[in-house]
């Protein structure tokens, strides 16, 4: 099984520190979803495990070793991101033939299914194609490839919602059939959060957070009532966010309940659901005040 393996890792782009001490290990075949705002490092970590730089320190290990310009590595992983493809005279059939020569695992009959899925089978050169077809086209490539570390930078720009739901459905499907470590950077976290079994979260340039989606998730639960009830509930816990809409409110709490608190509730009145990973997501990456 493959592995990934960061330590104290660093990148600076002049005196812009991008990343600072990043520490997470990687070592299953699972769906990993990576979240981070704009600017938070996403795209920068995803290049360095993908070998198209060189981390300014720290270490960055993919099996054991370093990836940045080895051939070996580079071969085992797939980098997928939203490409400009000006200048792409071929068509998608002849450009993923081309591909196919250059991954070891690639395999051009899923290819050729996928171009048809997404209605790339046409001789139309690349570069004439819509953002939303040249997205999917990297989708193609990247699922085709059967790369045994896969990642996917936020490729469905431009998709649109029916083309983005197939693409889920390919993720899962094939990840079923042919176990990866899938990595996918998002901003849609509402919509693709059911595919992953784990989450990193990086904030700053540093990992917040990695923990199994379900784990996760068991750290929040939203309370609804009457405002009063409500309030006296949160008393002395750690709200994330709360809503009111007339004489109701809605708050989200961090942290597990306990019996009691759950009893407590329950004789208020109030109903207790799971928190969504948008709504985590966007408290635990709130800028500070």
């Amino acid at each position: 099984m493959m592995n990934i393996k960061a330590k104290n890792l660093q990148l600076a782009y002049g005196s812009d520190q991008v990343l600072q001490d990043v520490n997470f290990e990687i070592n299953e075949a699972k769906i990993y979803g990576l979240l981070g705002r704009n600017g938070a490092g996403k795209t920068s970590l995803l290049s360095l495990i993908g070998s198209f730089r060189e981390p300014t320190n720290g270490q960055l290990h993919v099996n054991g070793e370093v990836p940045f310009e080895n051939a070996t590595t580079m071969q085992q992983v797939t980098f997928m991101y939203n490409k400009d493809f000006q200048g792409e005279t071929g068509h998608p059939l002849s450009i993923l033939k081309d591909i196919q020569r250059y991954r070891p695992n690639f395999d051009l009959e899923y290819g050729k299914e996928l171009l048809k899925k997404f209605k790339l089978e046409d001789k139309k050169a690349l570069q004439k194609l819509s953002k939303g077809k040249q997205s999917a086209f990297n989708v193609v490539v990247g699922l085709a490839s059967r790369s045994p570390i896969t990642i996917f930078d936020e490729v469905y720009l431009g998709m649109d919602a029916p083309a983005r739901d197939l693409f889920y459905k390919e993720l899962l499907n094939d990840q079923e059939l042919h176990p990866r470590i899938m990595i996918l950077s998002t901003h849609l976290v509402s919509e693709m959060d059911y595919l992953f079994d784990e989450v990193i979260i990086i904030k700053d340039g540093r990992i917040l957070l990695q923990e199994a989606y379900d784990d996760l998730l068991s750290h929040g639960v939203t309370v609804t009532g009457s405002k009063q009830a409500v309030d006296t509930f949160a008393e002395g816990k750690e709200v994330l966010n709360e809503e009111q809409l007339g004489g109701t409110r809605a708050i989200t709490l961090y942290g597990e309940l306990s019996e009691t608190d759950q009893a407590s509730a329950i004789e208020l009145g109030l109903d207790i659901g799971p928190v969504s990973l948008h709504n985590l997501f966007i408290q635990l990456t709130k800028e500070d005040e």
